[in-house]
Order: C-alpha cells, then sequence, then structure tokens
C-alpha cells in the first residue's frame, strides 16, 4: 500500500507537500485543478517499470497505447521552466518484509528520484527516517543517513531507469537489487481504469487469456469475468448482489455464442420476469461500472486500483451507493483504492459511513485541489471521527446554496411585478 507521495515541478504542481495516503484515498477538486496528475506521475512510474527490457531512458512518457502520454520532458515540466529539477518521493508497505543486512526485516519503504533535463541527477532508497533531498546524490539511505553514495559518472553506463543500477562494484550492496525488486512490486500492483470506459458491444471476443485486469477502458471487462469463472473466483456474486443493490439490473448471464467459444455475448434484464436483453439495449451507465465493480473483486488482494471519476454516467443515488462499493473493498479485499472524482454524492455517503463507523476516518484521505496562476494547491480535507469535515472549501461542489438564494430573489421579484 502507498502510504505517502510528493511531487515537485510536475506538470501544474510546484509542490505537492508529503500527502499521506490510506487505504481509501480521494482527490476532489474543481477540472484543471492538479487531480490527474497526481495520478498520472504514478501511473508514469508504473509504465516505466513494465517498459520492455531494452528500454534505459529514466523515464517512460507514454504514447498513444501507454497509460498515460504525456509528451516529454519539456511537457512535464513545472511551466516548461527547464531549469527545474523533477522531484518525486514515495513510501509504501511493502506486501512481504525485507532482509537488509545490520537493520533486521523492514515493512516499509521509501524512494525519491531527481531528473533534470531529462537526465537523472540522483536516486534514493530510504529506510527509516525522514529524508527527502535527493542532492547529493546516493543509493541508499538508513535511519537517514547515507550509507552508500556512488560516483555518479562511474555508473552512468550502468543506471537502470530512474531507480536501479547494474553494476557489480563493490560500493553497491547486494540488498540493492531486492530494493529494485521491490520498487517494482509495487507498480505491478497498480491496475488503471479510465474516466470514460469502452461502450458495449453486442458481441465480446474472449481467446482464452486471463487478462491481470480489465483493461484502462474496461476493454478486458468480460474476457476478466469469464476468466474468473474458470478460475472459480466467484465474483459473479459480488458483481449480481451490488448491481441489484444498484438498482441497476435484476439479473446478468455471460454466455459464449457457439459452443466452439471465442465470441460472448452479455445479457441482462432490468426487472424481475423480464426479457434478457443484451447489455447495447440497456442504460449507458450499467455498462460504466460494470468495469468498475469487475475490477474491484477481480484484482488479486494487495492490488492499488486508480480510479478516475468511477461516478461517470451514473445516477446520484448510484453515486452515493458506489461509495459502499469501494468501502467493501477496502476493508474486505485488502485492496487501496486511490481515486478522483467530482461526486458530492459519493463523498457525503463516505461521510455518512464514517460517522455510523463502517469505516474510519483514519482508514480514509481526502484531499481538495485548486489551481492560482497556473500552479496547483491542495489541502487535506480535516474529517473527524463522525465525518465532519471540519475546513469545508467554499464553493467546494459549485454554489448550491447562491442559486437557491438567487432564485428566491427572482421569484420574490416577479410576485412583486404581478401585485
Amino acid at each position: 500500500m502507498i502510504t505517502e507521495f510528493t511531487a515537485r515541478n510536475f506538470k501544474s504542481w510546484k509542490d505537492t507537500g508529503r500527502l499521506q495516503f490510506a487505504p481509501l484515498t480521494g482527490f476532489f477538486g474543481a477540472n484543471s485543478s492538479g487531480k490527474t496528475s497526481i495520478l498520472q506521475a504514478l501511473l508514469m512510474l508504473k509504465q516505466t517499470v513494465e517498459q520492455p527490457s531494452d528500454w534505459n531512458e529514466p523515464l517512460y512518457f507514454g504514447d498513444e497505447e501507454a497509460l498515460v502520454n504525456l509528451g516529454n520532458f519539456n511537457d512535464i515540466i513545472h511551466k516548461q521552466k527547464l531549469d527545474l529539477t523533477l522531484e518525486i518521493f514515495v513510501s509504501w508497505k511493502l506486501s512481504q518484509k525485507l532482509a537488509i543486512e545490520n537493520i533486521g526485516k523492514v515493512d516499509t519503504l521509501s524512494f525519491l528520484l531527481g531528473i533534470s533535463m531529462g537526465t537523472l541527477e540522483a536516486f534514493r532508497y530510504v529506510v527509516g527516517g525522514d529524508h527527502f533531498e535527493v542532492n547529493p546524490p546516493s543509493l541508499l539511505s538508513i535511519g537517514g543517513y547515507d550509507i552508500v553514495t556512488p560516483n555518479w559518472e562511474d555508473h552512468a553506463k550502468s543506471l537502470f531507469r530512474c531507480y536501479g543500477i547494474r553494476s557489480t562494484s563493490s560500493d553497491v550492496p547486494d540488498v540493492f537489487s531486492d530494493l529494485e525488486k521491490a520498487f517494482e512490486n509495487l507498480f505491478s500492483r497498480i491496475r488503471y481504469l479510465r474516466p470514460i470506459r469502452e461502450y458495449p458491444r453486442r458481441r465480446y471476443p474472449w481467446e482464452g487469456d486471463h487478462p491481470k485486469d480489465v483493461g484502462q477502458y474496461g476493454e478486458k471487462a468480460i474476457s476478466a469475468l469469464v476468466s474468473g469463472r474458470i478460475r472459480r473466483l466467484s465474483i459473479d456474486e459480488q458483481i449480481l448482489s451490488w448491481l441489484q443493490r444498484l438498482e441497476l439490473i435484476d439479473s446478468y448471464d455471460v454466455q459464449p455464442l457457439s459452443d466452439t467459444g471465442g465470441d460472448y455475448e452479455w445479457l441482462v434484464k432490468q426487472y424481475k420476469g423480464g426479457p434478457e436483453v443484451p447489455l447495447t439495449d440497456v442504460g449507458f451507465g450499467v455498462s460504466q461500472v460494470l468495469p468498475v465493480l469487475i475490477l474491484c473483486y477481480y484484482a488479486p488482494e494487495g492490488s492499488i486500483l486508480i480510479l478516475e471519476q468511477p461516478e461517470a454516467h451514473l445516477h446520484p443515488k448510484v453515486q452515493s451507493e458506489l461509495a459502499d462499493v469501494l468501502i467493501d473493498v477496502v476493508k474486505n479485499r485488502n485492496v487501496q483504492i486511490i481515486l478522483e472524482s467530482h461526486s458530492a454524492h459519493l463523498l457525503h455517503r463516505l461521510q455518512r459511513r464514517i460517522a455510523e463507523e463502517d469505516i474510519s476516518a483514519d482508514q480514509t484521505a481526502f484531499y481538495f485541489c485548486q489551481i492560482s496562476d497556473g500552479t496547483s494547491e491542495i489541502e487535506r480535507l480535516d474529517v473527524d471521527e463522525y465525518g465532519n469535515i471540519r475546513n469545508w472549501p467554499q464553493n467546494f461542489f459549485g454554489d448550491d446554496l447562491g442559486d437557491l438564494v438567487e432564485k428566491t430573489k427572482a421569484e420574490m421579484q416577479r410576485r412583486k411585478v404581478m401585485e
């Protein structure tokens, strides 16, 4: 689980400050306020890790097929000021404890990097301590003290992307390869779902594969569901239960269109005793929420789900109920959820569940983002044990009260004229 994150000089962020992540972490705010950029920084590291083995640039900024397409270094550095250094810091809880000589077994790790003009200036793994600055460069810090500080010019040819080094030099400890693996393991556990999912189809191909997720557009949702059935993951029950609770459909069935398989159809009944119809013939919101539900119950335990606007195209009541899905997954599946949302209904339901003790305030971290003069700013919402937000930002979700006041004024003026 990611526990802390910082980005400096990344896109609209001069400095996010040290953001504490929780099992359920949410970013709220206006459009273009920097919410998505925080997620993109994590996805940039993920796609850098997952590039083919011959990729040796510090970061992979992406292309049209990537999780994120960020252009190049000039595009992502804050305000295109090329003299600035991009810095990213991430802390996480390890899935398995790591043994470090003279220290013992540790269950948390931190990583930070610095990149200038697209060139890796420094990176460091940190065990314990509170050590953010990346200069001077080093490989390993324990308790805040640098214990390995190599000559970067000597190691330039053996640096591996932004997080590793391929060297047999005596100044690189054996444990360093374990640190690299821990970094790769962290980002391999991230699953990402975009805000706009694939349109429903009448036919869904499945070629016998077992996808690791539902695809960034939800395009592999049916494949994941069929794969789950074959592997007896028993995810259909949870998905159907939630679809019924969300009052979207009564039942569904996924069946092959021929005896040889290949293409499948997804049939649904909108109400009890109703006809089975293709997914294309029901409300669009059903097809948009299905990948969210399938991913939540298909992803292995220990996964980190990044969800952009999971509430998209859903009725306000369903948006509220979706919050209960997220709580169930976080509490019962050991899955971390990091989401970006515009939904007041989703947040209000989360507040209610905190008050009802279905989830504790400590298990959540909510942030409000805004932008001023091209620079993003962020504030953590101070949520108490009863779900109250003590520092509710002005016009957090628009100005509903202001609209009601102006509506009342207009009504009074019109009635006055009519008298």
